[in-house]
């Protein structure tokens, strides 16, 4: 699966198939979150807050790419991200792109 932030891909011709979407509500646990609460009174990185949500893009692409191969996509293109707090250490990541088929 080819996956493009742009509209277009290189020498390939394809036909529209539609939107798909990935996402999933990730937290960290209370106690890590405690911690990270503390970090913000002396400064630096929030690591897994990191993790969190790296883990969190990786899985909405993976529903992304799930529901495009259910379609027959071969890639999609204008790929984008979109995240939002749920509650206190919660947030939710979106993927999101069009589904499209080569010719």
């Amino acid at each position: 699966m080819i996956l493009a932030t742009t509209e277009t891909i290189n020498g390939k011709d394809f036909e529209t198939l539609g939107l798909v979407k990935g996402s999933t509500i990730q937290t960290v646990n209370a106690f890590r979150d405690i911690g990270a609460g503390l970090k913000t009174l002396v400064g630096g990185e929030l690591t897994k807050y990191n993790e969190m949500m790296n883990n969190a893009r990786a899985l909405a692409t993976k529903r992304m790419v799930e529901e495009a191969e259910a379609l027959g996509a071969d890639a999609i293109v204008c790929v984008r991200y979109a995240s939002a707090s749920v509650t206190q250490g919660a947030a939710e990541v979106m993927a999101y792109g069009t589904a499209v088929q080569f010719r």
